[in-house]
């Protein structure tokens, strides 16, 4: 059997009761950790669980799923996945080879970005496309995303914005000379999202981000320190909200007056925040 297992989005306690049970039935323990990090490290998995716990990498995941997959026809192995397995990132390649060799699959559920920014008090179905956001570079600046949330806008829907990570990077040198050294890992912050999302508004000029719209700054989202703060675009661009893993949320105009009640509870400033209200929402 392989065991596709959501881990939850803080440590090691937020596995479901029968995700724990699979895992410490498991002969193998695979660790996914390229699309998403918990707040604690291996290690406390590891304790937590009583066994190892094999770290996957893309290139694993992506070009040697035949080991994660060997012999899981005849004994459990475990698949751990930060959120929900099928929540921001789909595995669906993995189980569909598990599949094709006959191997019989379970996925065990658990909290994702996608329901868990119901923490904000935006009313989950109001949001619209999930978009992702990713470091710019001097030559790559991609702002496919815009059009999405273009689309959003003009039917009123928030639009959940996930941020890039970068872990097991490689300089161009050392990826030409085959060395396997990586950059240290960097997570996108929500300031700095704002403030591609300034530069991406400047130059499409539609008018779907501009420095003034209502956003949401969300942090560490289901841990004992997560933090959620709104303000407009340009007040996000200019804070700091600490460490990762953050999101970013546009609030579209459908904004309901209990959904406002409770961003006001989390304003950077209240005033410029009632004003905002105010001026795009009708919402005194």
């Amino acid at each position: 059997m392989l065991y596709i297992i959501g881990l939850g989005l803080a440590d090691e306690r937020d596995i479901s009761v029968k995700g724990l049970e699979a895992v410490k039935a498991s002969e193998r323990v695979y660790l996914e950790a390229y699309t998403s990090i918990l707040m604690v490290d291996k290690q406390r998995l590891e304790a937590f669980y009583g066994k190892p716990v094999l770290i996957a990498h893309r290139e694993t995941v992506e070009s040697d799923s035949d080991e994660i997959l060997r012999d899981a026809d005849r004994v459990d192995v475990a698949f751990l996945v930060v959120g929900d397995p099928y929540g921001a990132t789909t595995h669906t390649d993995l189980v569909l080879r598990a599949r094709q060799r006959k191997i019989a699959v379970k996925t065990i559920h658990n909290a994702s970005i996608m329901n868990a920014v119901g923490a904000t008090g935006l009313q989950l179905y109001n949001f619209g496309q999930t978009v992702s956001i990713v470091f710019f570079t001097d030559s790559w600046r991609p702002d496919s995303f815009y059009d999405r949330v273009a689309e959003n806008a003009r039917l009123g829907l928030h639009t959940l914005c996930l941020l890039d990570i970068k872990v097991r990077e490689q300089s161009i040198e050392n990826l030409m000379r085959g060395r396997q050294i990586f950059e240290p890992p960097r997570y996108m912050s929500a300031s700095l999202a704002a403030r591609q999302l300034l530069e991406v508004e400047d130059a499409r000029k539609a008018g779907v981000c501009s420095p003034d719209a209502l956003a949401v700054a969300v942090a560490r989202v289901g841990s004992d320190d997560q933090l959620i703060r709104v303000g407009s675009l340009r007040q996000l661009a200019e804070s700091d909200f600490g460490g990762p893993l953050h999101s970013l949320v546009l609030v579209g105009s459908r904004l309901h007056l209990l959904e406002a009640d409770i961003l006001r509870e989390n304003a950077l400033d209240l005033s410029s925040l009632n004003a905002i209200l105010k001026r795009d929402f009708g919402i005194e």
